[in-house]
Order: C-alpha cells, then sequence, then structure tokens
C-alpha cells in the first residue's frame, strides 16, 4: 500500500484517530539505556505496565550499560548487558536485538503516563516515515518507592521542556516551514519507526554527546516527518544532565556536530574548513568530456561564494591505464588530465558513480561546461530555503537537440519521493508533491557556457579577485561618504546655529528699524505742525 503524502513537515493533513477509538496492529520496541539508578528504573517499567496500548504489542528492553551492581527487571523484561559505556552503545545494542515495527526511545529515569505510547502509536498507524516525540516535565519532587496511581498530583509542579516547546509555539507546530525539526528527536520519549532507522542508520557511538539530534537530522534526510504529540505527556524524575550544565555540554556537543550536521550553519563560520559532511554536493560527469570544460565548471564551483561544498567527478577513473610512451596519442587523455589536475584537490572527489551521500542536504547536477556565476549556487539555495522546494531545475539551453539542465535536489525530497511514490511514477512528480519544483533561467542565475578563451580556475579565480577588489573599492567609498556625511552633518548644524543667529540679529534689527520708524515718524510730526505755526504767524 502506498503511503500518504505529507509536504513538508504539514503533518496535519494524516487521518489520526482519536485516543481509545482505534484497533492497533503495530508493535512497538522500548529500549531503555540504563547505567545505574535501579529506584527510578523500577518506577519507569512500572508506568510501561500501565500504558493502554497492548501488551502483545508491546516489546520492553533494557540495555544494563555497565551498572554494578547489575540492573534487575521483571521477567516480562528483556535485558541486553552492554559492557561498552556510552548511551549510543547502549541504543545500538537495544536496537539489535528488537522486534518491533516501531522503535521507542524511552531514558531510565522517564516515567510516561499510561497512554503515552498509545498516543505515539496512532500516529504511526497513519504513516510509516514520522518521528513522533512527547512533552516531557521535570519534576523535583522526592522520587517515590511505589509509582502513584496520579502522576500529575505527585510530581507537579514540574518544569516543561521549555527549548521544545518554545520551538515548536514559533513554527506552528513545526509545520511552518522549519529549518531544522530534526531537533526534535530527543531520546527521552521519542519514536521512530523502524524502517526509517534501517534507512539513516544507528546512532553514531564516535559523539561523546548531541547524539540524539545527530540521528534526527540523518532521520530528516530519509526522509522523515516530525510530529510533536502533547497527549504523548512524560515525567523526568529531576533535572537532566543539560538543565544543570547546558553552557560545557554545548561547547562539548557543538565541537564535534559541526562536522556532521551541516543544517547548523552558525556552527560552520569558517570559510575555508572542509567539513565531513558537507553542505552542498557538486555532481560533474567528465565522462566522455573536454578537460577544459570539466575545469571551467568545478573550478567555478570551488571559487563561488559558498565554501561549504564538495565536487564529485563522474569517471571511469579505476580504469585508467596511462600511456607514458605517447601520452599526446592516449584515446583518454581528457581524463587522465582531469584526474591528474584534481587527484589531490581536498574538496573534489573522484567516483565512479554518481551516488552521494545521504547525508549531504543538497546535491547539484551540472553538466561539464556549464559555468555557475560567483553566486549562482547561493542564490538557488535561498530560493530552496525561503520556498521549502524540493527540487530546482535551471533551464540552461533549448534546441531540437533538447533541453540541458543542472538541479538542485534536496535529499530529503527525494528520500520522502521515494516512500510515497507510486511503482510507475516519476520520481520527480513525486518530489513536487511532497516538497515542490521550481524551474529557473539559468541565464537569470548566473550560468555561462564554457568556451574556449575561458581557460578555468585563472579566469574564475581572478574574477573573483576582481569581485573582492570592487567590493574593498566599493567598502572604501562608503567609509569615505560616510566621513563626508558626517562633516556635512557638522556643517549643516553649524549653519543651523548661524541661522538661529541671523534670525535673532534680523528681529532686532526689525525692532530697531520699527523704532526708528516711530522716530521719524514724530520728528515728521513735529516739524509739520512747526511749519503750520510758522505759516500761521506769517499770515
Amino acid at each position: 500500500m502506498i503511503p500518504p503524502r505529507v509536504r513538508g513537515n504539514d503533518y496535519r493533513t494524516l487521518d489520526v484517530p482519536a485516543l481509545g477509538a482505534w484497533t492497533p496492529t503495530i508493535s512497538v520496541s522500548v529500549i531503555i539505556p540504563a547505567y545505574g539508578g535501579q529506584d527510578k528504573l523500577d518506577l519507569v517499567i512500572e508506568g510501561l505496565a500501565r500504558q493502554s496500548y497492548p501488551g502483545h504489542l508491546t516489546e520492553v528492553i533494557v540495555v544494563d550499560n555497565g551498572s554494578d551492581p547489575a540492573l534487575r527487571v521483571p521477567s516480562w523484561v528483556k535485558l541486553v548487558v552492554c559492557e561498552q559505556p556510552g548511551r549510543a552503545t547502549a541504543r545500538n545494542a537495544g536496537l539489535a536485538v528488537a522486534s518491533g515495527e516501531v522503535v521507542h526511545w524511552l531514558d531510565s529515569d522517564v516515567v510516561l503516563t499510561p497512554r503515552a505510547i498509545e498516543a505515539h502509536m496512532r500516529w504511526h498507524h497513519a504513516a510509516t516515515y514520522l518521528v513522533v516525540t512527547g512533552y516531557i516535565r521535570f519534576t523535583s519532587a522526592p522520587v517515590p518507592a511505589v509509582l502513584p496511581d496520579d502522576l500529575e498530583r505527585s510530581f507537579e509542579p514540574a518544569e516543561p521542556h521549555t527549548w521544545i516547546v518554545d520551538l515548536v509555539e514559533r513554527t506552528d507546530g513545526l509545520t511552518a516551514n522549519p529549518t531544522r525539526p530534526f531537533s526534535l528527536h530527543v531520546g527521552g520519549a521519542t519514536s521512530v519507526n523502524a524502517r526509517l532507522i534501517a534507512a539513516a542508520g544507528p546512532m553514531d557511538e564516535e559523539l561523546v554527546l548531541g547524539q540524539d539530534t545527530e540521528m534526527g537530522y540523518r532521520l530528516a534526510q530519509a526522509g522523515a516527518v516530525f510530529v510533536p504529540e502533547p497527549l504523548a505527556r512524560a515525567y523526568h524524575l529531576g533535572p537532566t544532565m543539560r538543565m544543570r550544565d547546558k553552557a560545557p555540554i554545548d561547547r562539548v556537543s557543538h565541537a564535534t556536530v559541526a562536522d556532521r550536521i551541516p543544517a547548523y550553519r552558525w556552527l560552520r563560520s569558517h570559510p575555508g574548513r572542509q567539513w565531513k559532511v558537507p553542505f552542498v554536493e557538486a555532481v560533474v560527469d567528465a565522462t566522455g568530456t573536454g578537460y577544459e570544460d570539466v575545469r571551467a565548471t568545478v573550478d567555478a564551483l570551488l571559487a563561488g561564494t559558498v565554501p561549504d561544498v564538495r565536487v564529485t567527478l563522474v569517471g571511469p577513473w579505476d580504469t585508467l591505464a596511462r600511456d607514458r610512451r605517447a601520452p599526446l596519442k592516449d584515446p583518454n587523455l581528457d581524463l587522465v588530465l582531469v584526474h591528474g589536475h584534481y587527484a589531490h584537490e581536498g574538496r573534489v572527489r573522484l567516483a565512479v558513480d554518481d551516488a552521494v551521500e545521504p547525508a549531504v542536504p543538497y546535491v547539484l547536477r551540472v553538466p561539464a561546461g556549464w559555468v555557475p556565476g560567483v553566486d549562482s549556487l547561493a542564490r538557488l539555495l535561498d530560493v530552496a530555503r525561503d520556498e521549502g522546494q524540493g527540487l530546482i531545475d535551471v533551464l540552461l539551453s533549448e534546441s531540437a537537440a533538447g533541453v540541458v539542465t543542472a538541479r538542485l535536489e534536496r535529499t530529503a525530497a527525494f528520500a520522502r519521493a521515494a516512500i510515497v511514490s507510486g511503482p510507475e511514477e516519476d520520481l520527480d512528480d513525486a518530489v513536487d508533491s511532497v516538497f515542490g519544483v521550481r524551474w529557473v533561467e539559468g541565464e537569470t542565475y548566473g550560468f555561462t557556457r564554457q568556451t574556449r578563451d575561458i581557460p578555468g580556475r585563472g579566469s574564475v579565480h581572478r574574477a573573483r579577485l576582481d569581485a573582492q577588489a570592487e567590493a574593498e573599492k566599493l567598502r572604501a567609498d562608503v567609509e569615505r561618504l560616510r566621513g563626508q556625511v558626517e562633516r556635512w552633518r557638522e556643517e549643516a548644524g553649524k549653519w543651523r546655529k548661524n541661522a538661529v543667529e541671523l534670525r535673532r540679529e534680523v528681529g532686532s534689527l526689525r525692532r530697531d528699524l520699527a523704532a526708528a520708524g516711530r522716530v521719524q515718524q514724530g520728528l515728521r510730526a513735529a516739524l509739520t505742525a512747526s511749519v503750520r505755526r510758522a505759516l500761521r504767524k506769517k499770515d
């Protein structure tokens, strides 16, 4: 049966039954890694014994991660001993023996409310590619000897998982094109379809901290939809280590997850670093293509404004046999030149096929000989991110011979499309239904055709240097203009002050002039009166 389709992370379109109004059929394995803490573990297991989800569909696995004394569990709980320390190692040990169609991660100090697993599992009955996380509250109440009947009454007041609550609220329940929905994958109370885990791979045992988030990222890359479920409630007995020591934990976690989670862009601020998982993998087929064409495309990609990129050159590299006596007559000379030119470039990978590591979030496929502009890739990534597109088709040329395109593919979108597509359905059409497809003009986004007078890296590098020089010149001009503006502001201030003083002087002069006018009028009147008197005397 073809699974229902969710566009982006908008799980609200799924038909999910109400609690108690459905018949469960899917099995779940609850995996609990534990190290000591027998008193809390007893309460956690007791909480699982009270679950409303059918017992014959529920498998509980406790992984004793080297406890001394060894942990004790009831007979209906499967106990696995894992001597190698580490929560990721313990979880993988439990995963190795789990038989459920869904895996429910649970910490050994998290007590589930009676309907929590049912609240999780109703989502997994609606679609096979979901990651569901419950709402954990952190209680400071004393740990009881026996699990109380009324958990809320005994464990409240308690603090919510503030970070998750804030993430859900500011993204409309993770449906409003969130950039990092995978952050919802926390090990305390999260359930995952087992087939998703098989596609994404187990937890990374090399990581000291941050394993939950890193696995959540790989689950997203495998096509997962992330669902926050407020009805799946749980109580954490006491504060977490992260709540007590957030800053030092972040320091340790960020140092290692940056290599593995390209979506954490703020952790990759160094412009020249290479990372274990690049943000973009650009795939260029070098087979049957001239050396100059390949070099122009690859060098343009490496010189662009997106430094977090790795180029995969596809070709029959394992079959090359250089003719050292007559190299100019070698039928594979162009491939030999490409191989020699990039064999020691750390950002270029020579591969015999176009398969890309699933953890890489974006894949750009460009035909050799087409040269992206310095910011072409950055602009395409902006469109994919802002619009949530799963595929951007870049029209490079169109003629009677056919259409030539470049493609920017979102790996998670193609993984989701592969899950929900029908047997005869074109994968691009399925991508369009779950994320979206956008066509753009290559010329508009800075793609040009390679010509022989463009020697490749030299011209691209010079163009980049010219652009940087022009940018520096423009920055200098801006600073100069800012200085002029400041001087003009100072001059304007002086002019305003002078204008005020001039207005005052003009007002004073006007008053003096009015007074003089009044004196003049008085003198004129006195003179007129004197003349009149003189004339009367004469008469």
